[in-house]
C-alpha cells in the first residue's frame, strides 16, 4: 500500500509539473494575455480530472491487490474454494477471475482426493476382512485348512491382486507413464479370444452373444493384454446387465474419416442413466445398481486413450446400451 501511495505522488507531482511548463510556455507565447490564463486554468482542471481518474484507478487496483494477497493467505491456510470479489479496472477483475477459477479447482482436486481415500480403503477393507476372518477361524481352530475355507481366502486375495493392479495402471496413466507392448495384431482373432471366456456364462444365462467383426479389417498397432482386458469389461459390464433372452454384440468397422477401428459393444440390457451417462469413466464413479468397484471404465479409457484412441458411451433411443473405442491405423 505505501509503493502504491508513493507512485500516484509522484505522478500528480509529474502531472502539475507539466502543466505548470505548459502554463508558462502559453504565458510566453501570449505575452500574458487573458487566452493565457484561460488556457492555464483549463489545463490545470485538465490535470486535476487526470490525477483524480489515476488516484481513482489506483485506489481500485490497491483493492484488488489486496483482495487477491488475502484470497492467497486463505488458499495457503487450506481454504480452498472461497472467492476474491471481481472489482477494480478490467484486468484486476480478469486476474481476480482467474484466481477464482483456480481455487475453485483446487477445492474440487481436494475433495476428490478425499473421496478416493474413503473408496481406496473401502474397496481394500472388504476383501481384507473376509481373508482376516478365514485365517484367524483356521488358526483357532474353528474351521479345518481343506479347500471349503481356503477358496474364499485365495479368491479374496485375487480381488485384493487386481484392485492394487487397477490403482496402479491409473497412478501410471495420470503420471503419463502407462506402457504398453504395442505389437502388429489380428484386431478380429483378438475380439474372438476377448470373448472366449464369456460364451459359457452368457449361455447359462440365456444371453446371445455374437462377435461379428467386418471381414477386411486391417491390422491395428495395440497391447494385446491391455485390449484384451478393455473388450472382456465391457463384455462383463453388458453381460451383468442384459436380462435373460438378451443379446450382447461384438463389433469391428473400418472408420474411414478417423483412419480407425471402431470397436463396439452392444447390449439390450436396460441402458445408462441420463444422470450416470457422462460419468460412467470417471474413477470410483458406480451408478446405484453397479456392484463394481467403479475402477473398470476409468482403466479402458485410460488404456484406450494411450493407444492414441477415444472410447465414449451412448444408450439409443430403442434402449440397450452401445460404448465404441477406437483404435489408430497405423499410417
Amino acid at each position: 500500500m505505501v509503493g502504491v501511495a508513493v507512485f500516484a505522488f509522484v505522478s500528480l507531482a509529474m502531472l502539475a509539473l507539466l502543466a505548470g511548463l505548459v502554463i508558462w510556455a502559453l504565458a510566453a507565447a501570449f505575452g500574458g494575455q487573458a487566452p493565457t490564463v484561460i488556457v492555464g486554468v483549463v489545463v490545470v482542471l485538465g490535470t486535476a480530472l487526470v490525477g483524480r481518474a489515476v488516484l481513482r484507478g489506483l485506489r481500485g487496483s490497491a483493492a484488488s491487490v489486496g483482495d487477491l494477497l488475502d484470497g492467497a493467505a486463505r488458499i495457503q491456510a487450506g481454504e480452498f474454494g472461497v472467492p476474491v470479489p471481481e472489482r477494480g479496472p478490467r484486468e484486476a477483475r480478469q486476474l481476480a477471475r482467474a484466481f477464482n477459477a483456480m481455487s475453485q479447482r483446487l477445492a474440487e482436486d481436494q475433495q476428490q482426493r478425499h473421496a478416493l481415500i474413503a473408496d481406496v480403503s473401502h474397496e481394500l477393507r472388504t476383501p481384507l476382512t473376509v481373508i482376516v476372518g478365514n485365517l484367524e477361524g483356521i488358526r483357532d481352530g474353528l474351521y479345518p485348512a481343506d479347500e471349503e475355507h481356503l477358496a474364499p481366502i485365495l479368491e479374496e486375495a485375487r480381488v485384493l491382486e487386481r484392485r492394487v493392479d487397477d490403482l496402479r495402471t491409473l497412478s501410471q496413466a495420470d503420471a503419463a507413464a502407462l506402457t504398453l507392448d504395442l505389437r502388429d495384431a489380428d484386431l478380429a482373432a483378438l475380439l474372438d479370444e476377448a470373448a472366449a471366456p464369456f460364451r459359457t456364462a452368457a449361455e447359462s444365462a440365456g444371453v446371445g452373444l455374437a462377435v461379428s467383426p467386418d471381414p477386411d479389417l486391417p491390422r491395428v498397432r495395440l497391447d494385446p493384454i491391455r485390449v484384451r482386458g478393455v473388450v472382456g469389461n465391457l463384455l462383463a459390464n453388458s453381460l451383468r446387465y442384459t436380462p435373460r433372452g438378451g443379446r450382447i454384440e461384438l463389433l469391428a468397422a473400418r472408420d474411414v474419416k478417423r483412419s480407425a477401428v471402431r470397436v463396439l459393444v452392444r447390449d439390450t440390457g436396460h441402458g445408462i442413466a441420463a444422470e450416470d451417462l457422462p460419468r460412467i469413466f470417471d474413477r470410483f464413479y458406480r451408478s446405484a445398481d453397479s456392484p463394481g468397484s467403479g475402477l473398470g471404465l476409468a482403466i479402458a479409457r485410460s488404456i484406450v486413450e494411450a493407444h492414441g484412441g477415444w472410447i465414449e458411451a451412448r444408450t439409443p433411443t430403442g434402449g440397450g446400451t452401445e460404448i465404441a473405442f477406437s483404435l489408430p491405423i497405423p499410417t
